[in-house]
């Protein structure tokens, strides 16, 4: 998938990756959709941001991750 609505500029919010040339960073709608779980009330507050803005935006976050696997020890519990 192409992430057409990912940009950079060095002189705009410090180079970060951001939505359409928007101030809005990549790491901003991340924490946003942490913030707003109803998603109604995240395009009342920023009208701005579109459907796939927020798509891309988790593409390109999780890019960033490792996909590893943890080796947990046997004496770990876990909570049911």
């Amino acid at each position: 998938m192409q992430l057409d609505r990912i940009t950079t500029n060095p002189t705009c919010m410090n180079g970060q990756p951001c939505i359409r040339n928007l101030r809005l960073t990549v790491r901003r709608v991340i924490e946003l959709l942490a913030t707003y779980p109803n998603r109604e009330e995240l395009y009342q507050e920023f009208p701005e941001l579109e459907n796939e803005d927020i798509q891309q935006a988790l593409i390109y976050a999780s890019t960033y991750l490792d996909d590893r696997i943890v080796e947990l020890s046997s004496n770990y519990e876990t909570v049911a």
